[in-house]
């Protein structure tokens, strides 16, 4: 069964703010440090309030995001069956894949000496692949059918 109408369950609505404010989020925070980047040497750039910033910043959004769309559909506020557990997983099993060569490759840049401003990015990014991917999957099998 597909949902082709042009009315989400809370399931997609979810599905769709994860990954917009992952993906937006993430833009502002890669944004601000490529002006540094420009200006400073890596080893300067204080990277990690920054990026707590970030992370803080997605997760309330995230969380205030579902607040209004929990109360706005009341009824369907998370109810969850057996097709948005199927595409949980699946969306989830392919985001595991995109997180696991992000720690790959942060592992590599650990071995290889690189500064920790580019390992704990490339961590953060591989979070934030995850978090797209996964939404992106999601999504389109919520569209097609799955």
């Amino acid at each position: 069964m597909t949902n082709k109408g042009s009315d989400m369950s809370f399931e997609e609505k979810s599905t769709w703010i994860y990954g917009v404010l992952s993906a937006v989020v993430s833009a502002v925070y890669f944004a601000i440090l490529l002006v540094q980047i420009r200006r400073i040497p890596v080893s300067e750039i204080a990277y990690e309030w920054l990026m707590v910033a970030a992370v803080g910043v997605a997760v309330a959004l995230s969380v205030g995001s579902h607040i209004v769309i929990a109360v706005a559909s009341k009824k369907e506020a998370n109810k969850r069956d057996e097709r948005d557990a199927d595409i949980g997983r699946y969306g989830e099993s392919i985001g595991g894949y995109v997180l696991a060569f992000g720690a790959v490759s942060a592992l590599v840049l650990a071995m290889a000496r690189f500064e920790h401003f580019w390992i704990a990015n490339a961590i953060y990014l591989a979070f934030v692949l995850q978090a797209i991917t996964s939404s992106a999957f999601k999504a389109v099998a919520y569209r097609r059918g799955f």
